[in-house]
């Protein structure tokens, strides 16, 4: 039976979600700013089965809305009947979903036969299809092992140095992470969030206990910031930061050991790095140098089902494709600008 959750079984919804995108938390910080949500639940025998946390973007100057799921399981065909309803009381021209399914010949399946009774179609992505995650139930001695070399080199090279990775989600401690954020973004030529969306997704993920905040700090000066989520028994590196200062102490590296060490004395079994590129990468492409890092630490690489809409509105659908076109083709001219 699928519903509306609510507030009193929150705890319940948590240890149902699939991955932080899908927690109760994310959706209270998003709530924070200004988007619409729908918590719904399929519950067999009175438990939960799946939940689907959707978030509502309004498309400007029109009344139409573009619904996100991302992070879910794949629904079933009674999930999508009570997703589509409501995506129409919501006045959405669809519905994007991005499984936290791995691809496999039985989650294809699932695909295809939402292709077939539904307008479901591939979508264009917004988070990345593929990722790096790493078992970290292995000893320690078997990690280090495990890295590549030369990664397992730089961390110990931070270490002599005297970088010191230590925990702080204070008000001071986000201010530095957007001070690296507002570097990294510029060295990189991308675009991130706003200050105000970055705050209030630390302090509505601190303050529920699923965020910590962590610095990298030498000589008295923060080179690195990084914002980790647990949920579930797995760890998440969602965001990260870093300054253009002292790049030769290699205190990423050092970040990098110390969160998967704190993942577990907290008892967490995984590591999911967020994010990567493929398994033949472009050495040109801007995210290169991320994949790499993450690739040292002898992680596995993920391939996940990717990115699907559940159209409920086609003529509107076809538009907003071609003027979404438009839009994505004037930001990157204006990074290129940026850099």
């Amino acid at each position: 039976m699928i519903n509306e959750f609510t507030e009193k079984d929150k705890q319940t919804f948590d240890k149902a979600a699939r991955h932080p995108l899908q927690s109760w938390e994310w959706g209270e910080f998003r709530k924070k700013t200004g988007v619409g949500l729908s918590r719904l639940t399929n519950r067999e025998n009175g438990k939960i089965k799946t939940v689907f946390q959707i978030t509502w973007h309004k498309i400007p100057h029109t009344n139409f809305r573009i619904g996100y799921c991302p992070k879910s399981s794949v629904p079933d065909k009674e999930e999508v009947e009570a997703i589509f309803k409501e995506a129409q009381k919501r006045g959405a021209i669809f519905v994007k979903f991005e499984p936290n399914e791995k691809i496999n010949p039985e989650t294809e399946k699932e695909i295809s036969s939402l292709a077939s009774n539904f307008n479901w179609v591939k979508g264009k992505p917004l988070f990345t299809k593929y990722t790096f995650q790493l078992d970290i139930s292995k000893t320690e001695e078997d990690l280090l092992k495990n890295m590549h070399q030369k990664t397992r080199y730089n961390l110990r090279l931070a270490e002599k140095k005297g970088v010191e990775i230590i925990e702080d989600n204070t008000l001071k401690g986000f201010e530095d992470y957007w001070k690296l954020m507002e570097e990294t973004t510029k060295r990189q030529g991308f675009f991130a969030h706003t200050k105000e969306y970055h705050q209030k997704m630390w302090q509505t993920m601190t303050e529920s206990g699923m965020g910590h905040l962590f610095k990298a700090v030498y000589e008295e000066k923060t080179l690195t910031a990084w914002m980790v989520f647990i949920l579930n028994d797995t760890i998440y590196y969602p965001y990260g930061a870093s300054g253009n200062e002292n790049r030769e102490v290699m205190a990423s590296n050092l970040m990098m050991w110390e969160v998967i060490r704190y993942g577990k004395k907290q008892g967490c079994k995984l590591f999911d790095m967020w994010g990567s590129l493929g398994p033949d990468p472009d050495t040109a492409d801007p995210w290169y140098g991320f994949h790499k890092f993450k690739q040292g630490y002898g992680a596995e690489l993920v391939e996940f089902l990717g990115s699907f809409d559940l159209v409920v509105n086609p003529t509107l659908y076809k538009l907003y494709g071609l003027s979404d076109k438009v839009r994505w083709f004037g930001l990157k001219l204006l990074a290129r600008l940026r850099k």
